[in-house]
């Protein structure tokens, strides 16, 4: 059960700091349809994110480790790739990357890539209800290699004494390792965009309805 920073400030920090830790941000994108409520919502959400993930580090251990949802490759480049991918966790690699951590390549390229296809294929709409049985199946079948496969590479990089920060979106069913402690970054931003996502989700499916009955 990963513990939340409130329930930490609660209890002696000592307690927590044996053993491996992994520290989880919820990696939250800004759509294109966004509006500058929404803007406005990301950015405070970052800015909290990294806050409370210094005050951890503060409290417990630093990081050593940095994982990062969606990259498959860690070197030089990696910075520029991830702030390309997403200014708002960008703004805690950065930070990180100043404290001595390094970035760890969570993915492997090829399930990442297979994934990925799947999704787009689901997205598209299929009209043939075996088509999209296959492809959703393929979906699941390929998120769980996955995700057995960012497990194995935490597991893998994380010393025995070190932390780590894993970016990663809400959802994912990861099942970490016994001896790892997991410690959930839940700032209050994250309330709002759910309540956004939601809003705007029932929006969608009331233009999709009006569009149908027309």
């Amino acid at each position: 059960m990963p513990e939340e920073l409130g329930k930490i400030e609660k209890l002696k920090a000592e307690g927590f700091k044996k053993g491996r830790k992994l520290y989880l941000v919820p990696l939250v994108f800004s759509p294109p349809e966004a509006d500058e409520k929404f803007q406005g919502i990301f950015n405070r959400y970052w800015d909290e994110a990294l806050s409370h993930l210094k005050a951890l580090q503060e409290k417990l251990t630093p990081a050593k480790k940095i994982y990062h949802e969606l990259v498959a490759e860690a070197g030089e480049n990696c910075p520029k790739t991830i702030e390309r991918l997403n200014s708002g966790s960008f703004r805690i690699v950065k930070d990180s990357l100043g404290r001595g951590a390094e970035i760890i390549a969570v993915e492997d390229a090829e399930l990442l890539g297979e994934f990925m296809d799947w999704g787009r294929c689901l997205a598209t709409g299929l009209r043939s209800k075996a088509v999209f049985t296959l492809a959703y199946e393929s979906y699941i079948k390929t998120q769980e290699k996955r995700n057995e496969f960012i497990v194995r590479q935490i597991d893998k990089t994380l010393g025995s004494k070190e932390a780590g920060i894993l970016i990663m979106r809400e959802g994912h069913h990861l099942q970490f390792p016994g001896d790892i402690q997991v410690f959930y970054v839940s700032p209050p931003a994250l309330d709002e965009i759910r309540r956004w996502e939601r809003g705007h989700e029932e929006e969608t499916a009331r233009q999709n309805e009006h569009e149908k009955e027309e």
